[in-house]
């Protein structure tokens, strides 16, 4: 779906990395073996971009094994491989809670309004039929946003209309989860700053002041969830901050259509 070489990147190296666990031994994904575990079973990416470079690297390992057919819509991507019956399918969801658009107190129109209270309702409604659930966002939550909770605007992202009046959340506080940590160089994803250009992973991590206290966030809330756990819960973290610090943007920036114009910064 995203053909880098074929959309004109150069270099090929990078096909050569891959990832290499220091204590145990990390087998080559079977794409054969997969469909039968999951056969008639549903797998489902919601989320943001990253969900969406998730959904498309798996497609591509399973494409190997079989090509799939097309069910899909504006609203969900779905992809059917018949010979196990198995579903993968795709929704796009910025933040994964609610959103509405309409003036509401001091909030404008013009800026997104996120019930932190609600889910988002594009993918809620289709959860009872999928029987795994990927769930990926985070850096939307850099982006401006109006946050509510019970219909009340509490806070707010690049947005706060009384400097003299403390928010009750912040984007911190609105978002609990672990999540990959950008890579832009030269300023932000809002103030010109590029991840693109990239050819090997990285050598060494680059402190990054928003991604250690969401992660700080993250950590605090999984242990919440584990004190307050129910009826044999078992929870895990795996947590993939360190770990991807080290891979690049997973974006293919210039090179995601073959528009001879594109930029290469």
């Amino acid at each position: 779906m995203q053909n880098c070489q074929g959309n004109g990147r150069p270099d090929k190296e990078y096909e050569s990395w891959r990832w290499k666990p220091s204590q145990c031994d990390l087998p080559r994904f079977d794409g054969k073996k997969f469909l039968e575990l999951m056969r008639g079973k549903t797998l489902a990416f919601i989320g943001d971009s990253v969900a969406r470079n998730q959904m498309e690297s798996m497609l591509c390992l399973l494409w190997q094994v079989e090509v799939p057919k097309n069910h899909g819509n504006k609203h969900m991507q779905r992809w059917y491989f018949r010979s196990t019956s198995v579903m993968i399918v795709r929704i796009w969801s910025s933040w994964l809670v609610g959103r509405s658009a309409e003036p509401v107190d001091v909030a404008p129109a013009s800026v997104v309004k996120l019930h932190l209270d609600s889910p988002d309702e594009d993918f809620f409604q289709y959860l009872p039929s999928f029987d795994v659930v990927v769930l990926s966002s985070g850096h939307w939550f850099a982006k401006q946003s109006v946050h509510m909770l019970n219909n009340e605007v509490v806070g707010g992202q690049l947005w706060w209309p009384d400097k003299s009046r403390p928010m009750k959340v912040n984007n911190i506080e609105a978002f609990v989860r672990a999540f990959s940590p950008d890579h832009y160089e030269g300023g932000a994803w809002n103030t010109g700053g590029s991840c693109t250009g990239k050819v090997k992973p990285a050598t060494e991590l680059v402190e990054n002041g928003f991604t250690n206290i969401m992660h700080e966030k993250q950590v605090m809330g999984f242990k919440r969830a584990v004190e307050k756990s129910k009826n044999g819960s078992k929870l895990r973290l795996m947590d993939i901050t360190e770990a991807f610090g080290y891979r690049h943007d997973g974006h293919p920036g210039p090179y995601r259509s073959p528009d001879p114009n594109k930029k290469q910064n």
